[in-house]
């Protein structure tokens, strides 16, 4: 591939690390990740209304097209499900997000509930009309159904949004990564892979004044607003290790995918510099952080019995953090290593100083650190 196709790629990926890209919303970029999962809810919404309809109809109602219905309408209720769960997951970056997550777990519950009831009701009534309504006839509305079926497929609705919760929030407890392995046994074992690992460092000069909840508070904040380009730019989070958050991509054939780690930290910088005046007012300084990458393989194994995780060992990880040490050193917000800049495309509005080579404890090889930085714009 020609070096000026590699960079234009990275270019599309990355976008512009010198001015703030507006995409789409959080809700629409969160239906786009898990799209998979969606079309999952989607099956399993679908089959549930076509069980619904064998379980409860009698058996003169049981046409295809009856089944056909209900399973549309299964599916509009698990769409609906995911809906409202991910309509509170984006709110969880607004005001009122924040003002729900400060209420007592019981009050946040019933919120909740209260919110799911309400969709699945208006959702019941508009999927009935449209399913069941007939020219010139109002029979899609009865008694029946107000009394008897629309409680059952309330009801039904909170016992999907039950199961799609609890692994919406295994997932984001335990990562999907470990998710993965305890079901399927992927690292049962210790396996090898190649990876991109960014240790990101929280440099924010910390007043002890501020004591160490509230130091706390700013951390926990700071870890919050990355998630989103985090997983805009396909990053997972590996571990948060006191102020630093270890993030890691595969390695991939593809130079301007594998450049999409560049691209999440200065799109952090973007984030972390349009909040700069929120973190001035609430705690009295913004978030400085840093950050080193480099790629190699890492052995990933899960480990522990009561508490299990994915551990991540190998050389690779020592040189990622140590390169995060040495930003400090130089007074520099990124460097890389000349193993990573091997792997991919740098996008023309970034610019890569010359490599120096550099001791890493606990490594008799030398490694070339590579200062990353945004390009300035040529002035008239």
């Amino acid at each position: 591939m020609a070096l000026d196709d590699r960079e234009s790629r990275a270019s599309a990926i990355c976008g512009s690390a010198a001015e703030r890209k507006i995409g789409p919303s959080i809700f629409l970029r969160r239906a786009a990740r898990q799209a998979g999962f969606i079309a999952a809810s989607l099956l399993a919404g679908f089959v549930i209304g076509v069980i619904y309809r064998a379980a409860f109809d009698p058996a003169d109602e049981r046409t295809l097209a009856n089944f056909l219905r209900s399973g549309f309408y299964g599916a509009g209720i698990a769409l609906t499900i995911w809906t409202v769960q991910n309509g509170f997951a984006a709110g969880d970056r607004s005001r009122l997000g924040n003002a729900l997550r400060r209420l007592p777990l019981a009050a946040e519950v019933v919120v909740r509930a209260l919110v799911m009831t309400a969709a699945l009701i208006v959702v019941g009534f508009a999927l009935q009309f449209l399913l069941y309504v007939e020219p010139y006839h109002l029979d899609w509305l009865t008694r029946q159904w107000l009394t008897v079926n629309l409680p059952r497929i309330v009801l039904l609705g909170f016992g999907m949004s039950l199961v799609i919760g609890v692994v919406v929030e295994t997932r984001r407890l335990i990562g999907g990564a470990l998710l993965t392995s305890v079901l399927l046994g992927t690292y049962h074992r210790p396996a090898r892979r190649r990876l991109i690992v960014m240790f990101l460092d929280n440099s924010t000069r910390l007043a002890e004044a501020m004591g160490e909840l509230r130091v706390h508070d700013l951390i926990t904040r700071f870890f919050f607003d990355i998630d989103e380009p985090i997983s805009d730019y396909g990053g997972a989070v590996h571990a948060y290790v006191g102020d630093e958050v270890i993030v890691s991509w595969p390695v991939t054939d593809d130079p301007a995918r594998n450049g999409r780690c560049l691209a999440c930290f200065f799109a952090i910088r973007r984030k972390i510099a349009s909040l700069a005046a929120d973190y001035e007012a609430e705690f009295g300084v913004a978030p400085a952080f840093r950050a080193g990458i480099h790629a190699g393989a890492v052995v990933v194994s899960e480990c522990g019995d009561a508490k299990r995780q994915l551990a991540y060992f190998g050389d690779t990880m020592n040189v990622a953090a140590r390169l995060c040490e040495y930003c400090k050193t130089i007074n520099q917000q990124l460097v890389i290593s000349g193993d990573l800049m091997r792997l991919m495309a740098i996008p023309d509005d970034l610019s890569v100083g010359e490599g120096k080579s550099v001791e890493v404890r606990g490594r008799q090889e030398r490694i070339q650190a590579l200062v990353v930085e945004e390009r300035r714009p040529r002035t008239s």
